[in-house]
């Protein structure tokens, strides 16, 4: 069966969820392009999910995909969180940011029971998971709205791991993708390998659809994707220069400099590795930092460190979430950008 068969969609491209950098706007573009639009909802609460999948519901008639988070919500460490402080203290006093004012909190919620009545009442196309599944019990209630699932594997290990748990298509996340790793049955960063490298092993190991994820930037990626067995690609940083995505000043302004050439997996921004342009605090205490607390605790510490320098215009300390290869981001519409990857499969 065709990844366009299976989702309902008239082009195999699908737009990759992007916490943070867009809403209801950008999904509702690309969905009524003939793609799948997305829309990530790991840092939505229940109020604004609800308002931003009734504003796709509103726009768009067409499938569309929502996205969730499966992390372990991990055990606060005052330690930890002492040391990370410590290691921000610089900073803090560089910003005069009183350390004892920030509180501590998540930032991100896995998927759980309230997201899953959300999708009884809304009932999307397609609903993906980025770090493994959850619960069987919450993957049957998402299975049972009538949603297909996909989500990302980061080895042949988890793909076949994902095939076993009943999914209906993988998407192949390899190592150029921006934004966090869906790596999920290991903490190994070496196990992790490019696109191109990680897709036909993918296709042999398993059955199922096989999405490439991933340094794909023009229509001549998304035609090598489909040359190496890919059912479709899903595609993210070519999309945050679009009008309909909420990417900052400061995060625009980096991908169309020359910084943007320079990328890394870093876990300073919420504990978890992530790729991202890099700046000043990845030069300064990373990329990998073992004071950062689990994900997604680092965040909370970090964050009016953020708001203070983007408001000096600056993106020091700014998640500048990129993949290797932003050539392919332009400030044209969703829809055209869309058409023009399409022009690849």
């Amino acid at each position: 069966m065709t990844l366009q068969r299976l989702l309902g969609i008239e082009l195999p491209i699908i737009q990759a969820p992007m916490a943070g950098v867009q809403g209801s706007a950008l999904a509702v573009a690309v969905s009524n392009a003939g793609a799948l639009g997305s829309l990530p909802c790991a840092m939505l609460g229940p109020d604004a999910m609800r308002m931003e999948l009734a504003a796709i519901k509103a726009g768009t008639d067409r499938p569309f995909n929502v996205n969730f988070f499966c992390h372990q919500p991990p055990t606060p460490s005052a330690e930890r969180e002492a040391a990370w402080r410590a290691a921000l203290a610089p900073y803090f006093r560089e910003y005069e940011i009183d350390p004892d004012s920030i509180p501590a909190g998540p930032g991100r919620v896995p998927f759980g029971a309230e997201a899953a009545d959300m999708l009884d009442e809304f009932r999307p196309a397609v609903v993906s998971f980025h770090f493994g599944l959850p619960s069987a019990q919450l993957l049957a209630r998402a299975q049972a709205a009538g949603s297909k699932i996909l989500a990302s594997a980061t080895t042949v290990e988890e793909a076949r791991w994902l095939e076993a748990q009943g999914v209906d298509a993988i998407i192949a996340q390899g190592l150029e993708a921006g934004g966090h790793r869906g790596i999920f049955l290991s903490e190994d960063l070496t196990s992790q390998v490019g696109t191109f490298a990680l897709l036909p092993q993918i296709v042999r190991a398993v059955k199922l659809p096989v999405i490439a994820a991933g340094g794909i930037a023009d229509a001549k990626g998304v035609a090598a994707a489909m040359a190496l067995g890919a059912a479709g690609v899903q595609i993210g940083t070519a999309y945050l220069l679009c009008p309909e995505a909420t990417t900052s000043v400061v995060h625009r302004a980096a991908l169309k400099s020359e910084a943007v050439r320079h990328t890394a997996l870093t876990n300073l921004f919420t504990g978890r590795p992530a790729r991202g342009i890099v700046n000043r605090i990845i030069r300064e205490l990373g990329p990998i930092s073992p004071a950062a607390p689990a994900f997604p605790l680092a965040t909370a510490a970090i964050a009016p460190l953020r708001a203070r320098a983007e408001g000096r215009g600056s993106g020091d300390f700014s998640p500048l979430w990129s993949g290797q290869n932003a050539t392919g981001c332009k400030e044209i519409p969703a829809a055209e950008l869309t058409r023009e990857l399409a022009a690849g499969a």
